[in-house]
């Protein structure tokens, strides 16, 4: 039974806001990388890994996921706090440690 990651892709550096993403449903490498005897690039077997599939919710990747009889794992987003907003008369501020 093949195995896929459903995750959401960080944003790039050069994005901002909040950019509605979409979840991503990605097969696991069933096959190990090997140089070509011609060219000497890498390239696999494997397909299958060259596949991402875009969904706009995580309950459809999942959806999609079981329906295919896929065996899957949902990596959760990593979320990072605000920074907070700063001014700057504060790097003249009488109570600024130097």
């Amino acid at each position: 039974m093949p195995k896929v990651r459903i995750y959401r892709p960080a944003k790039t550096a050069m994005q901002s806001g909040r950019l509605a993403r979409k979840w991503v449903v990605e097969y696991e490498p069933s096959d190990r990388k090997s140089p070509d005897d011609l060219m000497g690039w890498n390239g696999s077997r494997d397909t299958l890994s060259q596949l991402k599939l875009k969904f706009d919710s995580q309950e459809d990747a999942i959806a999609y996921a079981k329906r295919e009889g896929l065996e899957y794992v949902v990596v959760p987003e990593a979320t990072c706090k605000p920074s907070k907003p700063k001014n700057y008369a504060d790097n003249f501020a009488f109570n600024r440690i130097s």
